[in-house]
């Protein structure tokens, strides 16, 4: 049932949420543009420019393309600035276990990240052999709730996504994976992710056999239903 398993990297990995409000705060404070945690709850998931069209549309202020690529790039090098002290203790808890038990049982795993600086993150963190494909902001065009990035990596996989599991943590990132026809775990509250197939609070109490258990009862009583 379950070929290949596809995470997305921040806030599933590993937690570099803070490392991310931290530098959109910044550029907010900047401009002079009132931004919030919550605000920053938005951008899970979005690219880089989409979450600076966010940031801009709380303000009343305009600004050119070249603006607005000078305030990307100006908070990616605070990000990445910020992200150098990571290491595998910022891992989340159960994830290298979990992701240790894939392996195990022949499953494939793949990264689906919007962040186009996942692969310096799986190298801080230690974790870039474990994973067989990598895709991240800079491999596609489109964002989620697009699934482009899911797609390209079952692609590369090999596999089929009806027979892939994406594991995520954003509204968006779910809606990408429902779109794309996988099946999908939401990492975070169900009242974010309740359209998930199933959700999980963290990886510290789920097994592989959990997972696979939890998914044939979703796909059977789908069935029951369509039937």
């Amino acid at each position: 049932m379950i070929d290949a398993c596809i995470f997305d990297l921040d806030g599933v990995i590993v937690d570099t949420a803070r490392y991310h409000y931290m530098a959109w705060k910044r550029l907010a404070d900047h401009l002079e543009i009132p931004f919030s945690e919550e605000d920053n709850e938005a951008l899970k998931g979005i690219s880089r420019m989409a979450s600076l069209e966010h940031l801009i549309s709380l303000g009343e202020k305009t600004y050119s393309d070249i603006d607005k690529q000078k305030f990307c790039l100006t908070k990616n090098t605070w990000y990445v600035e910020s992200i150098e002290e990571m290491s595998s203790e910022n891992i989340l808890p159960g994830v290298t276990r979990f992701l240790n038990e894939l392996r195990e049982n022949n499953i494939k795993i793949a990264l689906g990240s919007a962040s186009k600086n996942a692969r310096r993150v799986l190298e801080l963190i230690d974790l870039t052999s474990v994973f067989e494909v990598i895709v991240d902001g800079n491999d596609v065009i489109n964002s989620k709730p697009d699934p482009e990035v899911f797609l390209k990596g079952a692609q590369m996989l090999g596999c089929a996504p009806s027979r892939c599991v994406v594991f995520e943590d954003s509204a968006k990132g779910i809606d990408a994976a429902v779109s794309g026809g996988f099946m999908s775990v939401g990492i975070g509250p169900e009242q974010h992710l309740g359209h998930a197939d199933m959700t999980l609070s963290s990886f510290e109490e789920v097994t592989v056999s959990d997972i696979r258990s939890r998914l044939q009862s979703v796909t059977q009583a789908t069935s029951t239903v369509a039937s």
